[in-house]
């Protein structure tokens, strides 16, 4: 029972820590949150965009600067 308890207690805890952590977000920025990881492969941004209808707002992806070179590590 003791366990029973603790586990409801934990479930509790968890959902009023997500609660107040998301206390400030709004629609639209949760939205723009989870469009993110696409945001930085315009290719990739453009195909979610036509499946979604949802505008992704994609950068272009880092050139490197004449002089500096990528390193793979």
């Amino acid at each position: 029972m003791f366990e029973i308890f603790l586990n409801v207690l934990g479930v509790v805890f968890l959902w009023l820590a997500v609660e107040y952590c998301l206390r400030n977000e709004t629609a639209q920025s949760l939205e723009d949150a989870s469009l993110t990881p696409f945001a930085d492969d315009p290719e990739v941004a453009r195909r979610v965009e036509l499946a979604t209808g949802k505008t992704v707002k994609a950068v272009a992806p880092e050139v490197a600067k004449p002089g500096w070179g990528n390193v793979d590590m």
